[in-house]
């Protein structure tokens, strides 16, 4: 049993016990509702006031079965309800500690700001990409939901630098600004980009006329849900095939097909090869995209270009044949 199903357990108990006393003196006594429940308190809480009333034969017989059954129960729901609020506050102080020692360890994690129901979809599918991922939310609610979901978090108000850095944002790889809010987003973004320069920021945007003012904060890419989901709805009406292939290669991670974007590391098999080489090496992965660093994004690239460390790749192909450009992830 659950620490909180036996406290309700206990508290039902202590209840009953405390109504059937009460019932007892008025009906063997004939006493009021107060005479009564006061008798039955101070009985089974052993205070040691005399009796309200003179009791009858019957009456002492009631008090002392009361007593035996009664005080036995009160004393153990008193030690149960004392137990159960230090257990509660020593797991809390213990999680809390061992929660921050986890999420120092992290490194090239995402930081979500704000557990809501993009939050939520956000930490879903980093989830299913194993990738490391700490959630900053000051709401109860959301503590709470990330607290039930098994996710690590951080209790305060991302706009902060110290909430910030015990995020770990230091080490991050990127920051995703969901709250429910533009303007917390933009103080999000603007205080993620003053700690780290060249973190990643992807930030969620209401209005419109928030999208200019996020990117002039440093947002790096800025989502308008009903433009997203207009788009979305769109190409799916125009082009079904290619968005279930593309659901298929990015979402389906059971899948042996599959999408990958991949950084070029120094010292990687494939660093110094041309695309048509590292096509050839990998057993058939396709690269679609090459973006080098500090470059524009350079759509179905041609076979000669070269494959540069520090080089961005988008590259398609089975698992197997994607472990050479695996090995190549920083």
């Amino acid at each position: 049993m659950s620490p909180t199903r036996r406290l309700l357990y206990i508290a039902a108990v202590l209840l009953a016990v405390i109504a059937a006393g009460t019932i007892g003196y008025m009906v063997i006594q004939d006493w009021p509702f107060m005479d009564a429940l006061f008798m039955t308190i101070i009985t089974i809480s052993t205070v040691g006031y005399r009796e309200v009333h003179d009791l009858s034969d019957a009456g002492r017989v009631f008090t002392i079965f009361l007593i035996v059954g009664g005080v036995g129960i009160m004393f153990y729901s008193v030690g149960t309800i004392v137990q159960y609020f230090v257990e509660n506050q020593l797991s809390r102080l213990l999680g809390g500690r061992r929660m921050k020692q986890d999420i120092s360890k992290l490194k090239d994690h995402i930081i979500i700001c704000g557990y809501g129901q993009a939050g939520k979809e956000v930490a879903l599918t980093l989830s299913e990409e194993s990738v490391p991922f700490v959630v900053v939310d000051n709401s109860d609610e959301a503590v709470k939901r990330a607290s039930e979901d098994g996710r690590l978090f951080v209790r305060g108000n991302a706009t902060t630098d110290e909430v910030l850095e015990e995020a770990g944002i230091q080490q991050a790889r990127g920051l995703v600004a969901a709250v429910g809010d533009d303007a917390d987003n933009i103080f999000i973004t603007l205080s993620a980009k003053g700690l780290r320069h060249d973190i990643q920021v992807v930030a969620r945007a209401y209005a419109e006329e928030s999208e200019s003012k996020l990117k002039r904060a440093g947002a790096d890419r800025v989502i308008l849900p009903l433009r997203l989901g207009g788009r979305r709805m769109a190409m799916i009406a125009l082009h079904p095939l290619v968005i279930d292939f593309v659901e298929t290669t990015i979402h389906s991670r059971d899948r042996d097909f599959v999408l990958e974007e991949i950084r070029v590391a120094s010292g990687s098999p494939i660093a110094g090869m041309s695309i048509n080489q590292g096509h050839e090496s990998s057993g058939g992965a396709s690269v679609l995209a090459v973006k080098k660093k500090g470059g524009p994004l350079l759509a179905n690239p041609p076979s000669e270009t070269l494959l540069e460390p520090g080089d961005e790749v988008v590259v398609m192909g089975t698992r197997q044949q994607l472990r050479v450009f695996e090995r190549a992830k920083q």
